[in-house]
C-alpha cells in the first residue's frame, strides 16, 4: 500500500527515558545512567506551509548518557579530611595534665583541625601510687601504641626524671617496636611539652633526650621556638617552657602552671597545629 504525501504531518521526535541501574559493591555506588534516545519518523517534504528541520539529518551520534545523584543533584565530593592532633601525655600529679589541656584547646581553636587528648598507660601499682600521695587518675583515655598512627602530628608530654622522661613515657615508647619496623610514624610532626621538679631540673635536657625517641621513628621534630614572643623572656617571675617546647615547674608538687605558662601551652598547640595542617595539605 502506497502512503499518502503531501499531508501536514510534521516531524516528530520522541524523547524515552530508561534507568539503568548497575549493581553495587561495598566500596562504591553507581548512580543511575539516563539515555536519551531520538526517533525520527519520515519527515514530509511535501507541505505546503511547514518546512521541518530534520534533526536526524547530520550524522549519526552516540546517545548521551547523564549520571546522576539519587537526589538529581551533582555531587561536589567529600568535603577534606579533618587534621588530627593527639596530645599524648603522662602526668603522676596532674601537671603535665593541664599543661596537655590548654594544648588541646589551642589545637583545636585552628580550623580543620581535630584534636584529642590521651595519657599512656601507668606502671606503677596502685599501692606505690598511694604512698607517693599521687591523685587518682583523670577520665582521659589511655591510648595504645597502634592508635599513634591514626594521627597527622603528635604532641608528647612527661614529667622529667633525672633531667630525662619518666620511665612511663620511655616504656610506652619501647612499646612502638612495631610502629618503627613498620614506619609508621614516618614524616609526622611531633613536639614535646614537659614538667620539672626546679629550675634547673630539665627544663631543656629532659626535650632535648627525648628527640632521640622522634629520631628513629623518622618524625618531623616542630619546636616552638621563641614564636610564644616577649613573655618567653619575661624575668619578673618564675615560668617554665624553652624553645623546645611549653614547661612548668611543679616544685615539690603544690606549685601549679601559672597564666603564663598555661598561655605558653595554648600558643604551642594552636603553633603546631598550624604546621600539622600545612604540611598535610601539601602531601
Amino acid at each position: 500500500m502506497k502512503k499518502k504525501r503531501g499531508g501536514n504531518r510534521k516531524g516528530v521526535l520522541t524523547g524515552i527515558w530508561r534507568s539503568n541501574h548497575r549493581s553495587t559493591t561495598p566500596s562504591s555506588q553507581s548512580l543511575p545512567i539516563y539515555t536519551l534516545s531520538l526517533h525520527c519518523p519520515e519527515t514530509d517534504t511535501g507541505s505546503a506551509d511547514f518546512t521541518p528541520r530534520n534533526p536526524c539529518s547530520s550524522p549519526a551520534r552516540a546517545p548521551q548518557q547523564f549520571p546522576r545523584s539519587p537526589s538529581g543533584l551533582r555531587s561536589s565530593g567529600p568535603s577534606p579530611m579533618a587534621v588530627k592532633v593527639y596530645v599524648v601525655y603522662y602526668s603522676t600529679y596532674g601537671h603535665v595534665g593541664k599543661l596537655a589541656e590548654e594544648i588541646k584547646k589551642g589545637a583545636s581553636s585552628v580550623e580543620g583541625v581535630e584534636a584529642k587528648i590521651w595519657q599512656v598507660p601507668e606502671t606503677l601499682p596502685e599501692e606505690v601510687l598511694g604512698k607517693m600521695g599521687a591523685p587518682p587518675k583523670p577520665d582521659v583515655p589511655v591510648i595504645t601504641p597502634q592508635e599513634l598512627a591514626e594521627a597527622d602530628g603528635i604532641l608528647f608530654g612527661f614529667p622529667t626524671r633525672f633531667g630525662m622522661m619518666a620511665a612511663q613515657m620511655k616504656a610506652f615508647f619501647d612499646a612502638t617496636g612495631g610502629l618503627w619496623r613498620e614506619q609508621s610514624l614516618a614524616g609526622k610532626p611531633a613536639g614535646i611539652f614537659f614538667s620539672t621538679g626546679t629550675q634547673g631540673g630539665g627544663q631543656e635536657t629532659t626535650p632535648l633526650t627525648a628527640i632521640t625517641q622522634l629520631t628513629h621513628h623518622g618524625m618531623v621534630f616542630v619546636p616552638v621556638g621563641y614564636t610564644f614572643g616577649a613573655k618567653l623572656f619575661g624575668m619578673d617571675q618564675v615560668q617554665g617552657g624553652s624553645p623546645y617546647g611549653a614547661g612548668t615547674f611543679a616544685a615539690d608538687g603544690s606549685r601549679w602552671p601559672s597564666e603564663v605558662e598555661l598561655e605558653h601551652a595554648f600558643h604551642q598547640g594552636k603553633y603546631f597545629a598550624g604546621i600539622a595542617k600545612k604540611l598535610k595539605g601539601s602531601a
